[in-house]
């Protein structure tokens, strides 16, 4: 269910706020160990955007440099304060693209997954949506994405 965009939210102690300006390219449910690890929780959502398409409204998010399951390293933003972490860039999409945390939404049930992703490693009671794609590990976008969800993120890569 993806509701009405703009959309705002931040970190814990509102020291950090953000908009998404437009819906995101596209919603991932990662079951991946490392994002559990990462969220202290059974799987992350993360909303892809384009990184001007987030518009920092207050405060200013610090860059945490961490490793991933691909080796090529994903940087976190997170509250100076309170280090929640609001959005990351992933070596593979660059930092054109964020991946929003889609649980520091205000409203957090305004986005769900496209895609259930890593469902390998989800916890064994974790029930998936019926009628959602799930893959073992990752995937091709070319093969899952809408049309213009491509050609955003074409477009934003430059």
């Amino acid at each position: 269910m993806t509701k009405e965009f703009p959309a705002e939210g931040g970190c814990t102690c509102g020291a950090v706020r953000y908009r998404m300006e437009s819906a995101p390219i596209f919603v991932h449910g990662c079951h991946c160990t490392w994002c559990q690890r990462e969220t202290g929780s059974a799987f992350a959502t993360n909303a892809m955007i384009e990184t001007d398409r987030v518009t920092l409204q207050k405060g200013e998010p610090m860059a945490i440099a961490t490793p991933s399951a691909s080796g090529k390293g994903q940087t976190i933003l997170r509250c100076p304060t309170c280090h929640v972490a609001v959005w990351s860039h992933y070596a593979g999409a660059g930092e054109k693209i964020a991946f929003v945390r889609a649980g520091t939404l205000d409203d957090t049930t305004q986005l769900e997954p496209d895609i259930h992703i890593f469902t390998s490693t989800k916890r064994p009671w974790v029930i998936l949506p019926e009628g959602k794609p799930a893959v073992p590990e990752y995937y091709s976008a070319r093969e899952m994405w809408p049309a213009e969800s491509l050609e955003r993120a074409k477009a934003a890569r430059g």
